[in-house]
């Protein structure tokens, strides 16, 4: 609004030499004299002047005439995207004749109450416009499309004249060049008049609200947070404050932004860019897809050692895992990948998801489903193998006699505790490492001391299927052939440091034995990547119908919104 600039005493030669076009024909007050300077929005000013100055320096009535005139070269101004302020004057302020700053005047009073000022600013002498062009950054543009495709509508509320807010619109992206914008450009009053301003607010695409006063954006960010939406709010002066403090998220201009509107604000921007809150959500969200990441990580590999210990108690098959193999399994091997998975980069679709709702869980149905579907599988590759090597000579091609192990039925194995009621029972001596296991004494130690190889496998595929899930965890929808392992290096070099740490305990005599494993041969770790690899292609599966049913399970979410006052 017209609001006054200054009511100042003496002379205020510094006013006429700052604004010399507007002010040139203007007869400088003698030292001593009041008088009263205003700026503002042109049709404001308008309707509280009087009088309009000639060039000539004449004062004449502003009569239907001159203010068409004036409102024509507005609308000229404005539709060329300049902002354009009025300036006026007024010489006759009898309340501050003898005002001089003293605060027990009555005109202090007045200056301290806004409501009274518009008595004040009465009978102006409207002396002529001031065009300014504030064209925004080349990049706003291409933000603003960034901001379309991830979902996030932009309103832009600012308190510049129709014309002018709308070209700019245009020009950044907010409209089309040709797009009829009649129902979604609305001025503040026009707005707060509205019958139906919710279902306003929900029409797709950008809004523009045009001068807009602190209580017409205070409203609309009420309006939208009462609807559900999670409003950011920009702003750099102290009108904008109200707002700023009541969105959910407030943020401030660093450069131009006033003191009250940062500390109004939760965030603030150094560079007044907002190509760089664009890139704060695609960040935001990267972040938020990592913390995922290390969580589907973690509690799907946690499934996995959980099922494998159900699944051995169910079958009843000797025990495939030590509690000393579980904690470094742990706290060693999986710990690397663990925090790599921290360092992801971002999902090349990031800006192209439509939000997430403020109420969302983190571990969706979907979610939960696929941690489970993928911790049964490593429950039963870790338990599998471990009766493979019992029960099977070969696998898949890969011969596994190499060892001289004797293969027993699956049966006998299940029911490995009766063992000493068998009859005739034996079996054959095996070499593991270094070490030739003899049973002519005891056959039963074959499923007690004999199961070193047994164990050993099963540890080994439980560590590479841990590692090789690691990968599935780079994105949460997205394929390992759009998103390759070495997009994050830092989770190759974890895998081959949790890699090299399970060679070290398999390899060094004194390692293997405090965590009872021996060495594998290569045919045997052929069978441990046989058995791990699939978890790749199980995950990638998934991925594929989530991508497929993302549309059905993202239809229900509410689309954030961002606004944008200037």
């Amino acid at each position: 609004m017209g609001l006054p600039d200054g009511l100042n005493s003496g002379s205020s030669s510094g006013y006429v030499d700052t604004l010399r076009n507007p002010w040139e024909s203007l007869q400088i007050p003698a030292p001593g004299e009041k008088s009263l300077f205003v700026k503002g929005a042109v049709e404001n000013v308008l309707e509280r002047s009087s009088f309009v100055q000639l060039l000539d320096g004449s004062v004449v009535e502003l009569d239907q005439s001159f203010r068409d005139l004036i409102l024509q070269s507005l609308n000229e101004m404005s539709t060329s995207a300049l902002r354009v302020l009025g300036f006026a004057y007024k010489e006759d302020i009898p309340e501050f004749d003898t005002y001089n700053g003293d605060e027990d005047h009555p005109a202090h009073q007045l200056l301290l109450n806004p409501d009274r000022y518009s008595s004040i600013e009465s009978k102006l002498i409207f002396v002529g416009l001031a065009g300014l062009r504030d064209p925004p950054r080349k990049e706003v543009r291409q933000a603003i499309e960034d901001c379309i495709a991830a979902g996030i509508r932009v309103m832009v509320i600012t308190g510049d004249n129709k014309n002018t807010a709308e070209a700019i619109c245009r020009e950044i992206g907010i409209f089309g060049p040709n797009e009829d914008i009649s129902s979604r450009s609305l001025t503040g009053r026009d707005f707060m008049d509205y019958h139906d301003q919710i279902s306003h607010l929900r029409q797709s695409g950008g809004l523009l609200f045009s001068r807009a006063e602190p209580r017409h954006k205070q409203e609309i960010v009420r309006l939208l947070k009462a609807d559900g939406e999670v409003v950011a709010m920009t702003g750099d002066g102290v009108n904008d404050a109200p707002a700023l403090k009541l969105a959910d998220i407030g943020i401030a201009m660093g450069i131009a932004g006033t003191e009250v509107a940062k500390e109004a604000s939760d965030m603030v921007l150094a560079d007044d860019n907002f190509g760089t809150i664009v890139a704060a959500v695609g960040e935001g969200r990267s972040i938020y897809n990592n913390m995922k990441a290390f969580i589907r990580y973690m509690i799907s590999s946690n499934i996995g050692e959980v099922a494998s210990i159900f699944l051995t108690a169910a079958l009843g098959i000797p025990e495939g895992l030590i509690p000393v193999q579980l904690l470094w399994v742990n706290l060693v091997t999986d710990g690397p990948p663990a925090t790599a998975l921290g360092f992801n980069p971002p999902d090349k679709d990031v800006m192209k998801k439509p939000p997430r709702r403020s109420d969302d869980s983190l571990i969706s149905a979907w979610i939960l489903f696929r941690y489970l579907v993928i911790g049964l599988y490593v429950g039963i590759a870790t338990v599998g193998v471990f009766i493979i090597w019992y029960t099977h000579n070969s696998f898949f091609g890969i011969n596994l006699s190499g060892d001289g192990h004797s293969v027993i039925t699956y049966s006998q194995l299940a029911n490995w505790g009766q063992c000493h009621s068998w009859d005739n029972f034996s079996v054959s001596p095996f070499t593991a490492g270094a070490q030739v296991y003899n049973f002519d004494t005891n056959p039963c130690d074959y499923f007690q001391t004999g199961k070193i190889k047994a164990m050993t496998l099963s540890l080994s595929v439980l560590v590479a299927i841990e590692m090789f899930n690691s990968l599935n965890a780079l994105s949460e929808d997205g394929s390992l052939l759009t998103m390759p392992p070495w997009v994050n290096p830092w989770l190759l070099l974890a895998m081959s440091v949790s890699f090299g740490l399970h060679f070290l305990i398999l390899y060094v005599p004194f390692l293997a034995l405090v965590f009872g494993v021996v060495p594998l041969s290569l045919n045997e770790w052929l069978l441990v990547l046989a058995v791990t690899l699939p978890v790749i292609l199980i995950d990638e599966i998934l991925k594929f119908v989530g991508r497929c049913t993302s549309g059905f399970r993202y239809s229900g979410a509410r689309k954030p919104s961002k606004h944008k006052a200037e």
